[in-house]
């Protein structure tokens, strides 16, 4: 009889029911704190992007600079468009002479269908704005950073105190992922857009950036 009894008893359910809502009720917090997680990276790396084309904007340019010797160099910030160019003193610099330019961490080209002076390579001007921008977003690489100089129509030919083109600078950030918790259960990670930020260039020359 008492075996019968034990069988036929409901005492346990309220524990069963508990038993099988708990794994559903963590999953959720979980998820809640990983949207909370992932919407802290997306904000990180927008600030980044922000700040790296704010550093870009008035620190040096990414193509290489010969501090010791300028007047090897071959990068935008001291070609002359009135000696190479024989564009006239004060005129501004047209598209068809520099049509924009991407740098990346394997160096700068010129963009598909422009025309552009002779680039240098990758400068400490690139690696110190990926450093700015890793100080905002640590996972930050040089790979995941572009800097693209494009033709703003600003500037002039023989300008004495810095560089003839005065471009648009924008800054992308692309190529980060987002590892949730509930990725330690059911694998996976999550892709996070790409960012992109553009500001007109100031000095272009430079290690310093408010």
């Amino acid at each position: 009889m008492m075996g019968r009894g034990l069988w036929r008893s409901e005492l346990g359910g309220v524990g069963a029911e508990f038993a099988m809502i708990v794994p559903l009720l963590i999953i959720f917090v979980v998820g809640m704190v990983d949207v909370g997680r992932f919407m802290w990276t997306w904000n990180r790396a927008e600030k980044a992007t922000q700040m790296g084309v704010r550093y870009a904007a008035v620190t040096d340019m990414a193509d290489a600079v010969n501090v010791a010797d300028p007047t090897q160099d071959t990068g935008l910030w001291t070609y002359d468009f009135y000696t190479n160019d024989a564009i006239p003193r004060g005129d501004p610099i047209p598209e068809a002479s520099f049509g924009g330019a991407t740098c990346t961490s394997s160096g700068c080209t010129c963009n598909v269908g422009a025309t552009c002076p002779p680039l240098g390579s990758i400068s400490a001007g690139f690696t110190n704005t990926v450093a700015r921008m890793q100080a905002f977003m640590g996972e930050i690489e040089a790979a995941n950073v572009t800097i693209e100089y494009n033709y703003s129509g600003l500037g002039y030919s023989g300008d004495p105190y810095g560089s003839d083109v005065n471009p648009l600078i924008t800054v992308r950030l692309s190529g980060l992922t987002f590892s949730p918790a509930l990725a330690y259960l059911f694998g996976g990670t999550i892709p996070i857009p790409s960012f992109d930020s553009t500001l007109s260039m100031e000095d272009g020359v430079g290690t310093i950036s408010n």
